[in-house]
């Protein structure tokens, strides 16, 4: 038995609805009514203890396994991260377990995503490596022993990277929680996905080059600013040959143990309840096998807060900025990830403000920039985590390690550490792969990815950063200054307004251009705003103006030299001439000719007693008009275009129109709607635009109207002087289908025309 599903209709009447009706029917707010002050705003989104809303609530039976097995399997990744990110960092890697305990501690009172894993990011090391190795290098710590030979203070000068990490840290965290408080969270999606993942990729090149002089046991002269990774690359490359063996051995062995234990951790994934630690079996062994490979004696132990040295703000703040920013677009993009999987929500600005905590409060106990990581991250979430309390345990495992276990570590090789970073940067290196599928899907996003890319490699972390910024931001600007205008045309027996270009049953309204722009009108697009519809709507009003007011000055020089003379235009055209711009004594007409031959203009109303006639406008088309059937009959002549503006061959060149190239003819042009439902706001200068818009047609006796105007824009309009005697609240309209039916009833129509359905449509023909 074959059920056909019957299509659903409706039907509604009601009053057609201006701005001003539909504020009455609507009984809409004022601006103040829903309009908060920014101090209830900002108390009303920040929640500033989250953890009070989830921890009374915990479930020891339910949650309290999971979440120490998944603490204990971060907390172990966290120890080798750790220590080997410090490296990035150019800090000792005793610093790397701070900043693995202390943020992620004071992450979990504030923070509102419950899978993500706080500490040492690979990317935030090496931005903040660029800044210490920028403010204290090498050569201002050199020192003179007993026998003459210059060599580097290391205690002075970690000892200084130390304070200008925490400075550029503590000042990064204000600037986030600032951010959080006054609600920008909004500023990561500046950050899009593809210059995020270009971003991160070029980092990993800038970690890999970083890393060369502990694997190969070389000291390359260090570079700073553009190009600096060309030049630190050539530099290793001249000291290969003296590349220290014992070292070179010890990472290719680590390398080769981390990636075997990495492919057996994916091969039995599925078996394992908590992943192999292969980076800690890893350093483990290698620190009891090896005693004096590349590294002196590392010291573990809990320091004391220490104030940041406040002097050294000023030096680091565009730093310090860079990493709020890129902090903040990894932290939420991650956080956001796993809230969608799990089905809860993530609050952009409350994160901000826990992550800003985080690095402040951090900062003070000589901690460095952190965000989540994408691996511990997922090993928090795989291994059955469901809260922050997982990142409590994960805090235990780093407390104890650097209280007990310190020894185990005193002989610290960084080529092993130098390895962990090789091998954990390969999910960054097949982020290349992006390319073929942005390739495909969007040309502008490849560019990005490509520019971002580039830019970080050859302009190192902080100027590519800024560069891929504002150039991404140029994209949306560019797109926005090109965006799709259209005219609208009636899907016949709907209410359905669509482009005329891209669908072929919209029929255009007699006498009614509908046009809209796919995006916001504002200062960067609205002069693109205005030629788009001179050229969609066929009027070039500087012209017409012109014309009409020469048509009129001279008609009146006429009358006063010698009196109205009286033509007919029929009898003009049957004795085969052509028509000099007078006509009958009802009416005088002239006519002008759009440089594509569609749009032509007449003062079809008699003279008023103070000399003033309305002027319509003529638009070419494909069907007959019954009242001006007349012109169909005319033979094909020449044809001519308007190829000049000036004022001297205006005229001549508007009264030269063949009238053989009128062809067949359809409707006069007397109203333009502007459909506004795509724009979120419009700024002094779009509404300047607007303004000389509803003058200018004005002029040349073409009504104009607005659709379709969201409330925010309507009271910007407000805010802007747009309203006026002459342009009011009843020129806008609630749909474009209400701008319609006023127009046609305003000129005499009372109900859209009927059309015929091409072969191709199913719709039956309908008046709206």
């Amino acid at each position: 038995m074959e059920i056909r599903q019957r299509s659903l209709k409706y039907m509604v009447e009601r009053e057609v609805l201006d701005e001003q009706k539909l504020e009455e029917v609507s009984q809409r707010k004022t601006y103040s009514d829903t309009h908060r002050p920014i101090r209830e705003r900002i108390k009303g989104s920040i929640n500033f203890f989250p953890i009070l809303y989830w921890l009374p609530k915990y479930s020891i039976w339910d949650y309290g396994m999971p979440d120490l097995i998944s603490g204990i399997s971060v907390g172990i990744m966290h120890l080798p991260q750790g220590m080997a990110y410090a490296l990035l960092a150019s800090l000792p890697p005793v610093i790397g377990l701070y900043t693995s305990l202390y943020p992620a501690l004071i992450y979990i009172f504030f923070g509102t995503s419950r899978h993500i894993s706080i500490g040492t990011f690979t990317v935030l090391s090496i931005m903040v490596g660029s800044v210490t190795e920028r403010l204290a290098p090498d050569e201002n710590f050199f020192k003179t022993n007993g026998t003459n030979v210059t060599e580097v203070d290391t205690d002075a000068r970690d000892s200084y990277r130390i304070q200008v990490a925490a400075a550029t840290t503590v000042l990064g965290g204000l600037i986030q929680v600032v951010l959080g408080l006054v609600k920008f969270g909004f500023v990561g999606t500046y950050l899009s996905e593809p210059l995020v993942r270009a971003y991160t990729t070029a980092a990993a090149a800038h970690a890999v080059v970083a890393q060369l002089k502990y694997m190969f046991g070389v000291s390359p002269t260090r570079f700073s600013g553009p190009l600096a990774l060309i030049y630190t690359l050539m530099d290793v490359c001249s000291q290969l040959p003296h590349t220290h063996l014992p070292t070179l051995v010890v990472s290719v062995v680590s390398m080769v143990l981390l990636i075997a234990m990495k492919e057996l951790n994916s091969f039995l994934n599925p078996k394992l309840p908590v992943p192999i630690p292969g980076e800690l079996i890893t350093l483990s062994l290698t620190c009891l096998v090896l005693t004096d490979v590349a590294c002196p004696p590392v010291c573990f132990s809990l320091s004391s807060p220490q104030v940041p040295n406040v002097s050294l703000f000023g030096e680091v703040i565009s730093d310090a900025f860079a990493l709020a920013i890129v902090g903040y677009a990894i932290s939420i993009s991650l956080g956001k990830t796993f809230a969608l999987k799990h089905g809860y929500k993530v609050d952009s600005n409350q994160e901000l403000v826990a992550l800003g905590l985080s690095n402040t409060v951090g900062g003070f106990f000589q901690c460095y920039s952190v965000c989540p990581s994408m691996s511990r991250s997922l090993i928090q979430e795989t291994t059955g985590g469901k809260t922050q309390m997982a990142g409590v345990a994960s805090a235990l495992i780093v407390l104890v390690t650097i209280l007990k276990l310190g020894p185990l570590f005193q002989d610290l090789p960084k080529a092993v550490l130098s390895s962990i970073v090789f091998v954990n940067l390969k999910g960054m290196f097949k982020q290349h792969s992006d390319v073929v599928p942005l390739w495909r899907s969007s040309k502008i996003d490849l560019v990005v990815w490509i520019f971002t890319w580039v830019s970080t490699l050859l302009l190192n972390m902080d100027l590519g950063l800024a560069a891929s910024i504002i150039f991404a931001l140029l994209t949306v600007i560019f797109r926005t200054q090109m965006p799709t205008y259209s005219v609208l045309g009636n899907i016949p027996g709907t209410e359905l307004y669509l482009d005329i270009e891209t669908h072929r049953e919209a029929r255009e309204i007699p006498g009614i251009t509908i046009f809209r722009s796919s995006s916001t009108v504002y200062f960067a697009n609205a002069e693109l705003y205005l030629e788009a519809l001179k050229e969609k709507s066929g009027l070039d009003i500087s012209k017409m103006i012109i014309y009409k007011r020469r048509q009129e000055a001279k008609q009146k020089r006429r009358e006063k030299r010698s009196g109205l003379m009286v033509f007919s235009v029929e009898e003009e055209v049957s004795h085969g001439g052509q028509w000099d711009g007078t006509c009958s004594d009802k009416e005088e007409q002239s006519w002008t000719k759009r440089e594509n031959g569609t749009v032509f203009v007449i003062p079809t109303t008699p003279r008023t007693p103070e000399g003033q006639s309305r002027w319509e406008y003529l638009k070419g088309g494909d069907q007959d008009c019954t009242s001006l059937g007349w012109m169909s009959e005319l033979q094909d002549g020449d044809t001519t275009t308007l190829g000049s503006s000036t004022e001297d061959t205006l005229s001549h060149d508007l009264e030269r129109v063949s009238l053989g190239s009128l062809g067949k003819w359809t409707w006069d042009i007397h109203s333009i709607i502007i459909d506004l439902s795509t724009a979120n706001f419009i700024d002094t200068v779009a509404i300047k635009t607007m303004k000389n818009i509803f003058k200018d047609f004005r002029e040349i006796d073409v009504d104009v109207y607005i659709a379709g105007c969201q409330a925010p824009v309507v009271d910007q309009l407000e805010f802007g002087n747009f309203f006026s005697e002459s342009v009011t609240k009843k020129h806008l309209f609630a749909t474009v289908h209400d701008a319609v039916i006023y127009c046609l009833n305003h000129r005499g129509a009372t109900s859209l025309p009927r059309y015929e359905p091409s072969a191709v449509s199913t719709a039956s023909p309908a008046s709206l």
